[in-house]
């Protein structure tokens, strides 16, 4: 997640769309029927899901301790989720930028079939800051979108709607990724987007389970999944318009989303409801070197991943 505004400028380079390569577009896909009943959501694996956060730490590590913007970890963690994707039989796009004098790159992921006028995506930024691996952020969000995109193809899941699973680059440096790609749709093309997910930091060590309030129908999504848990949520106001919903939340598009909770700090009622330490951040790595694989509650994690996928497949069918 970034940084509030008053906090760090944003980047002053102009962002210039280049061309989409590797694969088509969700247009171009063949329609798959629809769903005859309403399929559940799978369990998503926790293993999984850390599996990737290790392999995650382990660029960092190769690569000057980070995966940021313009840095040969953040190219790294993008072939990885890549191959990942390519190997399940989705259809990849990789989608190149410049910000800051660096190249930055967006991968796209559609899943064959749905209608193509009824557009699902999840997605979450895979860039972390300089100074540091960015597990939590924002490797947690990456990993369970990705395993969410691998459960659909393990499942041979074929939704109503079109599936689309975006991971973004340059989030850090003002949601440059994100925002590139919004710009890049036509009105037509954003007209066809019926929600898009967000997830950034939903692993954090000392964890809240924060629910964005922006489409009520997401939102209710959300919240019925976590009902059935026991566990209680609230409207999730420190990220607000800090992630990568913003530039879809501004483009008309309906927007949700989970979060985890940053450098804001624990309060006694919340502690009471969730457990965890009165009076210490959400993540006390926020943007630091400690952000490491170390630096996850699992319990969060899971129960995080599980509710992806749930509206995921909640939205889609």
């Amino acid at each position: 997640m970034k940084l509030l505004l008053s906090g760090r400028a944003l980047t002053a380079a102009a962002v210039a769309v280049a061309t989409l390569v590797t694969g088509g577009s969700a247009a171009g896909a063949a329609s798959a029927p629809t769903h005859p009943a309403a399929a559940a959501a799978p369990d998503i694996s926790l293993t999984n899901v850390k599996a990737h956060l290790a392999q995650l730490q382990s660029i960092a590590t190769a690569n000057g301790g980070n995966r940021a913007h313009g840095r040969a970890g953040y190219r790294a963690s993008l072939d990885y989720v890549k191959a990942k994707l390519d190997a399940a039989g989705f259809t990849t796009r990789v989608q190149r930028f410049t910000a800051s004098g660096r190249t930055g790159y967006n991968l796209i992921a559609d899943w064959p079939g749905g209608d193509a006028d009824q557009v699902v995506m999840a997605g979450s930024h895979l860039d972390s800051v300089t100074s540091g691996p960015g597990i939590n952020d924002n490797g947690s969000g990456s990993a369970a979108v990705l395993e969410t995109a691998l459960a659909v193809a393990r499942s041979g899941y074929q939704p109503g709607k079109h599936l689309r699973f975006a991971w973004w680059g340059a989030e850090e440096l003002g949601l440059v990724g994100s925002r590139t790609y919004v710009n890049s749709l036509g009105s037509a093309e954003r007209a066809r987007i019926s929600g898009y997910l967000n997830f950034d930091m939903i692993g954090s060590p000392n964890p809240g389970y924060f629910v964005y309030d922006d489409d009520p129908t997401i939102e209710q999504t959300f919240k019925d999944y976590f009902a059935g848990l026991g566990i209680a949520t609230e409207i999730e106001t420190e990220g607000d318009g800090r992630s990568d919903h913003a530039p879809f939340k501004n483009a008309g598009v309906p927007v949700g989303g989970l979060f985890s909770g940053a450098d804001y700090r624990k309060t006694s009622a919340q502690a009471a409801k969730w457990g965890g330490t009165v009076g210490r951040p959400f993540d006390r790595c926020y943007h630091s070197s400690c952000d490491t694989t170390a630096n996850i509650d699992d319990t969060a994690l899971d129960h995080n991943s599980d509710a992806v996928a749930y509206a995921v497949w909640e939205l889609s069918q």
